[in-house]
């Protein structure tokens, strides 16, 4: 119920009025269509901004399902060609969340159109994509990101500040592993709406593409860039029926990769993923030692970063456990939210994400990771595929 009186529409109006309006279309109904969705819909609640995200457009082939995802988020209209959406005269930013096979020609057409670009990673389906996406963005002057959410992680976060602040001192290993299990049954279908990063043509990769690229972003990140990578793959299903065929084909991509590299700091990297680790569905951590500290994080309990540090003396030295929550010390994230202690969950990295996005646009700087800085990424997965295929050492 509301409270106030009749001033409080005008109040409201007034508070409006005072940021300025982003208007937002999606291309692509889905997963991530959601988890952006949110974000934008929550971000004004808790950060205060200087844009406004305003939900104008969705997009989607099927009318139906974009006319569903449209009501349910409040988006004010909808489309079901990308490039009506992109020529609109209502829309200042275009935020892609299709299969990989469609960022390249989507993201260098809003360029053209003078469209902020926003794009789930990874950023293109080879490197040679992601340059040409790179080169569209610079030329045309827009602002872009790529969407590696979990540098927005309360604790991730914290994790860079710790890093760049010395505590770690020099560094020695990074290792980092991220386990699903949803691929392992033989008669799972590959390709369609639900399914098309089984199938290589729309996604480029499998889990390199999918799952390590947020592992290596989260790397280059807290501990700069890799020098070369000596990677294995397997697929271990070889055929699968094709949700748009009919027919039983060839599977094309990873189920699973490893490999190591050496970073540009001396580090060593030792690096897994797989969606045949039964009993996981979405087991991401990182693990970081240094010459002073360590310190290790694990998605399925976002909020700890665990840390030990050598120069700690006397009986008590061992891990500590610190609840990224506190809204002191300079803990990144949280005092936007709720009173110190309690936690926020996965879909608060994208709000986070955005949060900082629309800052970035607002100080006329290049928010982070930009096309640029996820092209890297996109380089560190294109040499481990060409390693696996070679079985050798690979320069980046």
């Amino acid at each position: 119920m509301r409270t106030g009186g009749v001033n409080e529409p005008k109040i409201a109006q007034n508070s409006m009025a005072q940021k300025k309006s982003l208007r937002i279309g999606v291309i692509g109904c889905g997963f991530m269509g959601r988890a952006h969705s949110n974000a934008y819909r929550r971000v004004s609640n808790f950060f205060d901004l200087s844009h406004e995200p305003v939900l104008q457009a969705a997009c989607a082939r099927d009318k139906s399902a974009a006319l569903a995802f449209a009501d349910r988020w409040g988006y004010a209209s909808i489309e079901t060609d990308w490039r009506k959406l992109v020529e609109r005269g209502d829309i200042d930013a275009v935020d892609i969340c299709v299969p990989s096979n469609l960022h390249c020609e989507i993201a260098v057409a809003c360029a053209e159109a003078g469209k902020i670009v926003l794009c789930e990673k990874p950023l293109a389906m080879n490197f040679t994509e992601g340059e040409t996406m790179c080169a569209a963005v610079e030329k045309a002057g827009v602002p872009n990101m790529v969407w590696y959410n979990y540098r927005r992680v309360p604790a991730v976060t914290m994790a860079k500040q710790l890093i760049d602040e010395g505590k770690l001192g020099r560094i020695f290993h990074y290792r980092a592993n991220f386990l699903q299990d949803w691929t392992i049954a033989a008669d799972l279908p590959q390709g369609g709406t639900a399914l098309w990063r089984l199938d290589a043509a729309a996604a480029g990769s499998g889990v390199t593409g999918d799952l390590l690229a947020h592992c290596i972003d989260t790397a280059l990140w807290l501990n700069g860039p890799m020098q070369d990578v000596s990677a294995m793959t397997e697929t271990f299903v070889k055929e699968r029926k094709h949700n748009l065929t009919g027919k039983v084909e060839a599977v094309g991509i990873d189920d699973a990769c490893s490999f190591l590299c050496h970073f540009a700091n001396g580090s060593l990297g030792l690096f897994e993923s797989t969606r045949y680790a039964r009993g996981h569905k979405a087991l991401y951590t990182f693990e970081i030692n240094g010459e002073h500290a360590s310190l290790k994080w694990d998605l399925h309990d976002l909020h700890r970063l665990e840390y030990f540090d050598h120069r700690d003396e006397g009986r008590l030295r061992g891990w500590r456990s610190i609840h990224v929550s506190d809204h002191g010390g300079g803990q990144p994230y949280m005092d936007k939210w709720w009173v110190p202690g309690l936690q926020i969950g996965y879909e608060h990295s994208f709000v986070h994400q955005v949060a900082d996005f629309l800052e970035a646009l607002a100080q006329g700087q290049a928010a982070q990771p930009d096309f640029r800085t996820a092209l890297a990424t996109q380089r560190v997965c294109d040499s481990i595929l060409a390693s696996a295929q070679r079985r050798q050492w690979v320069m980046i």
